[in-house]
């Protein structure tokens, strides 16, 4: 692919975003993602048809890819996840060599959501935001993070090193994109901090040791690209929970599914 055929593409991605906020917004994407991408689960339950709730979107950086998005979920919205979810937290895991185990990296608390009404709007709203670029499969339950005072999770990336074989079909996935949505942000610090993304300018974030601290806005989210086009994890998009100082923060995980063969 020739640069000028590269430029032209990501001319058209934002003129896109400028028209419709994000309607088709990442369906234009399809050229710079992994070749995995497309490969899902062929059978997923339908969701809830919701995805009319407005948000806006601004492109921070384009390689990689890293969106900001403006209420991607309503008050009431968060207040029903939050609902859903206080009784169910437990200590934060992470996979290491295939098995999931407490480490001292990450010390929050997690939630892995049931499928509700509201669970379901908003993974159809992530769904819609993907476009053609991931072709409706599996996404999965959306995971609640909780930080209190002192509680990080220190540089990691969402991908997985070795592709994780999902019970119910045996078949192997792994994590092309990520959401990161801010529920609560009762707090000080515990921004997300991606050490190799610089973006100019100060408010909703700032310029953190050479990279970018997002600070946690109730209702808006980061998205982003975790895989290369080879497929292999793109280590740029590296990110860290910055410890809270104190209060609390809340925030949303949502992890699309790419199988792989």
């Amino acid at each position: 692919m020739s640069s000028k055929t590269t430029q032209l593409g990501f001319l058209t991605l934002i003129a896109a975003l400028l028209i419709s906020n994000y309607d088709r917004t990442l369906s234009l994407l399809s050229p710079y993602l992994p070749a995995a991408v497309p490969h899902f689960e062929p059978s997923s339950p339908p969701l809830e048809d919701c995805t009319a709730h407005n948000y806006t979107t601004e492109i921070l950086s384009i390689d990689p890819l890293l969106i900001y998005i403006t209420s991607f979920v309503t008050p009431a919205e968060t207040s029903a996840l939050l609902s859903t979810g206080d009784p169910l937290f437990e200590s934060s895991q992470v996979t290491l060599s295939g098995r999931d185990t407490t480490t001292a990296d990450r010390t929050s608390l997690s939630a892995t959501l049931p499928i509700t009404a509201t669970t379901s709007c908003i993974l159809s709203r992530a769904r819609s935001f993907l476009g053609a670029t991931l072709p409706a499969g599996n996404i999965g339950s959306p995971q609640l993070v909780r930080y209190t005072a002192g509680q990080k999770f220190n540089l990691h990336h969402d991908w997985y090193d070795t592709p994780q074989v999902l019970a119910k079909t045996g078949q192997r996935f792994n994590r092309p994109a990520s959401f990161f949505v801010f529920l609560e942000a009762n707090c000080m610090g515990g921004e997300t901090f991606f050490p190799h993304i610089a973006v100019p300018g100060e408010g909703r974030w700032r310029e953190h040791e050479g990279g970018t601290a997002f600070k946690p806005v109730e209702g808006n989210a980061l998205f982003w690209v975790n895989l290369m086009p080879s497929g292999r994890g793109d280590k740029r998009v590296l990110h860290a929970g910055l410890p809270v100082e104190e209060g609390r923060k809340t925030a949303m995980n949502i992890w699309p599914r790419a199988f792989v063969e």
